[in-house]
């Protein structure tokens, strides 16, 4: 709670402000009341006559309690929580590798990341270097490639120096571990440096260079999560791995919410009136699309998503959503077939909104509430025809050169239209979707994001080994065809 600087009475919206303020001033008179942060969420609990405290987690006193006054005088006991502390004692037990060894392994194999965005493609090579490139087929069979490299590794072993670094730091003490804000959330992260990458013409032909910020998250396959300039050639490359997990120091842990529980005193409503005012207009503004029942919403297969992270900004861009699904319930060739015929979709997304792409049909994008239902917006839907006009004024089809000569197919786009009516722009939304081949460990891994390059404009880019199959299958148009 920023900023609040009021005392009791207050307004009802501004009650856990002013509760804040007021325990602060209690706590300045030396009760022993929590210390009050800014990285401490609290959460208004109104439980009714019957109050049930929670058994685990954040714990409760009797006696620690504040009466609060809204301005229309109704009356509000308000039992405070005594923040919890977090894993400091595994984190100073732990012996276990340092980060640098558990991060060797993924140095070692010389694996790489990609990540496409609307324009440029990113490949984290790691231990190796990081390139930006863009693929243009030009007249004939030549395909153009525009590349620059943000940081190339200049250690021969780039994880020893860091953890030389950790254990003499250890001697003194523990180390301080950096983190970088995620949507809201500080994330512990154990960086890289890359230098000496192509020189930069607004820097004074200077080397670009990255710092690679490796982030704990136990379903990541090493995924890219965002690429963003942070100064002129200057780079943050965030990648998700499962590595760092077994070190306590950079698991990645959510804030505590801390309840805080007020019962109406006598004559006094459950909730202040005004609060409950000012909670439905908020619920309003959620839902400002057409809502469908959940009954109208065409049935599909689906799979559970395992979620990365909450949307994060990167470069121009705002990426919506990314993640990584599992389809090991089906053949290779039931899912290809499925899949293209459009009864197989695939879904993704966090937080508010997620979204749905079943392919020759459409995208959704979709919000689930136990209370109002499934409000769904239409970002794009299938017309073979329109498709076929844009595929002439835009490449269908990227190609890839391989060492023999030839080339095959490596993405396909496919335009979507005539979705809802956007807000903005008044104009129907619209979406591109790319389909490209990624070799992976897992063969049925399928990795989706959603780019909003542009107010109401869409891309969604799909990968997966999957996808390898079936491209070769493309005709000029782009359009898939199940394998022979």
């Amino acid at each position: 709670m920023r900023g609040c600087g009021l005392r009791p009475p207050c307004p009802a919206p501004a009650l856990l402000c002013g509760l804040l303020a007021a325990v602060a001033a209690v706590a300045e008179g030396g009760r022993a009341l929590p210390q009050l942060s800014d990285d401490i969420p609290f959460r208004m609990n109104w439980p009714g006559t019957e109050l049930s405290l929670p058994t685990t987690g954040v714990l409760y006193k009797e006696d620690n309690y504040i009466i609060m006054t809204t301005v229309d005088k109704e009356k509000y006991k308000c039992l405070l929580p005594l923040i919890a502390s977090g894993n400091e004692e595994e984190e100073k037990d732990y012996k276990g590798p340092t980060p640098g060894e558990l991060l060797e392994p993924l140095f070692k194999q010389s694996s790489c990341s990609y990540r496409i965005e609307s324009y440029w493609t990113y490949e984290v090579c790691h231990g190796k270097h990081i390139r930006q490139y863009h693929e243009e087929k030009e007249t004939g069979q030549k395909i153009n490639i525009q590349e620059y490299y943000l940081g190339n590794m200049i250690m021969k072993n780039p994880l020893l120096e860091p953890d030389q670094e950790e254990k003499e730091n250890s001697k003194d003490g523990a180390k301080e571990i950096p983190t970088k804000n995620i949507e809201g959330q500080m994330t512990p992260y154990y960086p890289v440096e890359l230098g000496n990458g192509t020189p930069c013409s607004l820097r004074q032909n200077l080397p670009r260079s990255s710092t690679v910020m490796y982030i704990c998250h136990p379903e990541a396959k090493h995924e890219i999560l965002s690429v963003a300039e942070v100064t002129t050639c200057e780079y943050e490359v965030v990648i998700l791995t499962p590595l760092l997990c077994n070190h306590p120091k950079y698991r990645f842990r959510a804030s505590p919410v801390n309840d805080i529980f007020c019962q109406s005193l006598p004559g006094s409503p459950l909730k202040p009136h005004n609060l409950e005012q000012l909670e439905k207009q908020q619920e309003m503004l959620k839902m400002p699309f057409r809502r469908v029942k959940e009954e109208e919403m065409p049935s599909t297969k689906e799979e559970k998503f395992s979620s990365i992270h909450k949307p994060v900004a990167v470069g121009s861009h705002q990426l919506l959503t990314v993640g990584t699904t599992h389809i090991s319930k089906l053949t290779d060739e039931q899912l290809i077939k499925e899949f293209l015929s459009g009864s197989y979709c695939f879904h993704g997304g966090v937080g508010w909104w997620k979204y749905e792409f079943c392919y020759g049909k459409y995208v959704h994008q979709y919000h689930e509430d136990k209370e109002s239902g499934k409000t769904s917006v239409v970002v794009g839907t299938w017309s073979k025809e329109e498709h076929i006009e844009w595929s002439k004024k835009n490449a269908a089809r990227t190609f890839y050169l391989r060492e023999d000569g030839t080339q095959t197919v490596r993405m396909v786009s496919h335009f979507y239209g005539n979705g809802d009516v956007c807000d903005l722009t008044d104009k129907p939304r619209q979406v591109t979707v790319k389909l490209k081949c990624k070799e992976s460990d897992s063969p049925h891994a399928v990795t989706i994001y959603m780019l909003e390059p542009h107010s109401c404009q869409y891309i969604l880019g799909v990968e997966s080994p999957v996808i390898c199959k079936i491209l070769d299958t493309a005709d000029e148009y782009g359009l898939l065809s199940v394998p022979s």
